[in-house]
């Protein structure tokens, strides 16, 4: 070990392992040129969902680099790539460092009274004249739990209003939707540390190698080591978890829950379920019993335009599995009939038994590093603390913790989701919607609607970010936001892993934390409880923190147990902790004792077709005893497909090398020259037919807009584009951007259950526009590798020299 270019090599030198061995540990670090560190600080990753415990090195009142912690249970000491460098954005020169005001057609630098005076004044000029019905909040992935839960409170106490989402709407509802439908209630079954027990692991839409580069990195030593694991993997790209998969099924673009019942009719029919916990602990298996047998082999294949002696073999190795690890993510989540086919996967572990143990996990993932507090504290559309907002005594309990009457929490459906907060806004009774660290303007579907909507005169935008974004530059008042490294908080990875993160740095100019931007909120309007008393009653961080405890004590997402002392101790602990679980909670569901009896449980649940939600009474009857849920269901083909003028189906996705809109990774030197520019993945076959090649400039078209985007010719199933969604406007000339935005061409539709909105089954074609004269910048490590040699491998040479250490080393 020692120097290393982390470009080029995305996932490090390999330490092999065996089953039930202890991860070796190994700490990564890299550090600016010539820094002398005066102090580290702990905090976790903050440009994946992976939970990377870190250190941040501080020298001269800056951050000056990051290293790992070897003894953290999620990555004993490796970084990942956007790790490693993603930290020096926050050091870029255009940050957002004061208030800026609209005046006529522009923005212009203001200060915190007059932008937040314009903000209060728009609040309770709506509030008297609409009522709270009007107001909405569309906040991140990204922020701390203690941020997410005061914002929660304000908006559902203070204004009163229902429309309050957070854009794990676009990466993780379905994650959620899917837990709630078999258990009750959100939460991750599985740990990370399953990786280090199963014989099996299956990724469902799910390319680790990219979005959890470190877990994958975890999954690779294990195949490098004695008695590897099979591999299953479930993706129309090549990517490098289908490269190493001892199955690779790779399905039509929609046809996921055929894929699924496929799969389940050959375990079912084979006998590899285990009937004594199905008759324990599942209700409904007869009905998906029933089901499946619709979906032989043959039928399956032939919907998903894959060999059904490939169903056949995958079946066989999830079937025989003893030790079973499963993995979810946007391939599912982002596709037509999302729910349906994540519940498919919970359903594949309930009829074989493969929960509670190690190597039998579960991780409906998530895609950012706090979508699991957002949606435990009631910021993206569902109460806080896992509460049912149909059950009349979740309400009074919540209102009891805040002190406000149960009528005065809006609770006549649930809360809206973004999708529909934003059709509220096209529409115009929605007239102010705040924006919190998150991008819309370039990761939203449909970008030109999406543009008109926010760019109406009749609507007043706020936005609070770190940079001057797309969206920001539709605002009517912009908040300069710290961002991560100069605030104070906690936030819990996919596999409910707690950390804090402590406040490195001081952010620029007048940047405030995203809580003292809500708790000034907040003061300004004069939020009262019922007793005239302030509606939010803590000051900083660790108060705030305090009082989620409180709202979250006797939930299964209970921080009880934790605080601030305690998360400074051994990192990373995992939820529920309390009196009865002090250390934390490893696996949910060990002894079958699930969230989902009636009176406890989050969700009584939605058709999976409609959307429509269950009645109580009839989930009592359903489920009386509070058993797992298997929950059946039919394929029904997608809403748009390939057709004789739009022939191919387009999926977008990520990169190994960027976070979302690139509003950070792109201005990390490594990771923007890693992938500088948009690229379409193209099959040979289908580059042919159309006369392209390798770096030609291609244009690529829906029904609803044109990108150009350079081909980049790979392994990806012929029928299938692939355009990566990063790529927005700001580091474009003005009237250069909208040609490379891949959410041009999604649809405004989103999944009836989740409300996530579906960005992999749009109908497109492709056309040359223009010969290239080089190739394509795309990555050449990555799913996204040519299948011909095709230019200098990416690297990122001596400027992305990494360290790496054996473990124990600090």
């Amino acid at each position: 070990m020692g120097k290393i270019d982390r470009i080029a090599e995305p996932w490090g030198t390999r330490t092999p392992y065996g089953p039930g061995q202890e991860w070796p540990s190994r700490v990564d670090a890299f550090l600016e040129e010539g820094a002398a560190v005066e102090r580290w600080v702990p905090s976790a990753s903050i440009l994946h969902s992976n939970g990377d415990a870190l250190d941040i090195a501080v020298a001269g009142g800056r951050i000056v680099g990051v290293r790992g912690r070897a003894d953290d249970r999620v990555n004993r000491g490796r970084l990942g790539p956007k790790d490693l460098y993603g930290w020096q954005a926050g050091r870029s020169s255009d940050r957002l460092a004061r208030p800026l005001v609209r005046d006529g057609d522009r923005l212009v630098e203001s200060d915190w009274d007059t932008a937040m005076d314009r903000i209060v004044r728009r609040s309770k000029e709506l509030l008297d004249e609409r009522g709270p019905g009007s107001i909405g909040f569309y906040t991140s992935g990204q922020l701390f739990a203690e941020e997410y839960y005061t914002l929660s409170v304000v908006a559902h106490a203070g204004v009163g209003t229902n429309h309050l989402d957070g854009n794990t709407r676009l990466c993780t509802a379905t994650a959620a939707a899917a837990l709630k439908e078999s258990f009750g209630t959100d939460g991750q079954p599985g740990t990370y540390a399953d990786i280090d027990h199963a014989d099996v692991i299956a990724l469902f839409g799910h390319n680790m190698a990219e979005t959890q580069s470190v877990s994958w990195a975890r999954i690779l030593d294990r195949l490098a080591g004695p008695e590897p694991p099979a591999l299953v993997c479930v993706d129309p790209r090549p990517t490098p978890v289908a490269r190493a998969a001892t199955v690779h099924l790779a399905p039509l673009p929609g046809t996921n829950v055929a894929l699924m019942n496929g799969l389940l009719h050959q375990i079912i029919e084979n006998g590899h379920i285990d009937r004594e916990y199905i008759d324990r602990h599942v209700v409904g298996f007869d009905e998906l019993a029933e089901r499946v047998k619709d979906y032989p082999p043959e039928r399956a294949a032939e919907i998903c335009d894959v060999p059904a002696a490939d169903i056949r073999r995958a079946a066989e190795v999830l079937g025989t599995a003893r030790r079973l690890l499963s993995t979810v993510l946007q391939g599912f989540y982002q596709s037509h009939q999302a729910t349906a086919a994540a519940v498919q996967v919970n359903n594949l572990h309930l009829i074989r038994g493969m929960l509670g143990r190690p190597g039998c996990g579960l991780l409906q993932m998530n895609g950012q590093p706090t979508a699991q507090n957002t949606r435990e504290c009631g910021a993206d559309g569902d109460l806080p603390g896992f509460r049912n907002w149909a059950n009349d005594e979740h309400i009074a309990d919540l209102a009891r913790i805040w002190n406000v009457e149960p009528d005065a929490l809006p609770h006549y459906g649930p809360p809206t989701h973004a999708m529909q907060i934003l059709r509220y806004a096209e529409q115009g009774s929605l007239g102010m919607l705040w924006i919190s660290g998150t991008n819309p303007a370039v990761s939203l579907p449909e970008l030109a609607r999406v543009r008109s909507i926010l760019a109406q005169e009749r609507l007043f935008v706020v936005v609070q970010d770190i940079f001057r974004t797309e969206t920001a530059e539709l605002a009517d008042v912009v908040l300069p936001a710290a961002t991560w490294g100069e605030k104070t908080g906690i936030f819990t990875n996919a596999d409910r892993t707690v950390h804090l993160s402590e406040k490195a740095v001081e952010p620029p100019g007048e940047a405030r934390a995203d809580l003292d931007i809500f708790l000034d909120y907040a003061a300004r309007m004069d939020f009262r409880d019922k007793d005239g008393a302030p509606l939010v009653k803590w000051h900083d961080p660790e108060s705030a923190f305090e009082a989620w405890k409180e709202c979250s004590h006797g939930r299964l997402c209970d921080y009880s147990g934790l605080s601030y002392a305690r998360l400074r101790g051994p990192s990373g602990v995992q939820w529920p902790c309390n009196d009865e679980h002090p250390d934390g909670t490893e696996r949910l569901y060990a002894d079958g004792g699930f969230w989902s009896a009636p009176d406890v449980c989050e969700s009584y649940g939605r058709d999976l077709v409609t959307g429509t939600p269950v009645e109580p009474g009839e989930y009592r009857a359903l489920n009386p005893g509070g058993k797992a849920i298997v929950k059946a269901a039919a394929y029904l083909p997608p809403h748009e497909a390939p057709d004789a003028d739009h022939p191919y189906a387009l999926i977008t996705g990520r990169t190994l090398y960027h976070f979302h809109t690139r509003t950070k990774t792109g201005r990390a030197p490594q990771l923007d020259a890693a992938a500088p520019e948009v690229w379409v993945e193209v099959a040979a076959a289908d580059a042919a037919a159309r006369g392209l090649a390798e770096g030609d400039l291609a244009e690529v078209t829906t029904p609803r807009g044109t990108v150009h985007a350079k081909v980049r010719v790979t392994g990806i199933r012929e029928g299938v584009l692939f355009l990566p969604f990063h790529y927005g406007y700001w580091d474009r000339a003005p009237d250069g951007g909208h040609d490379r935005a891949a959410n041009e061409l999604t649809l405004t539709d989103w999944d009836a259950a989740s409300k996530q909105p579906i960005y992999k089954t749009a109908a497109a074609r492709i056309a040359l526009a223009e010969r290239g004269t080089g190739p394509s910048a795309a990555p050449t490590t990555t799913a996204s590798a040519p299948l011909a040699a095709a230019g200098a491998p990416t690297s990122g040479g001596t400027a992305a020299l990494a360290d790496e250490q054996p473990g124990g080393t600090r």
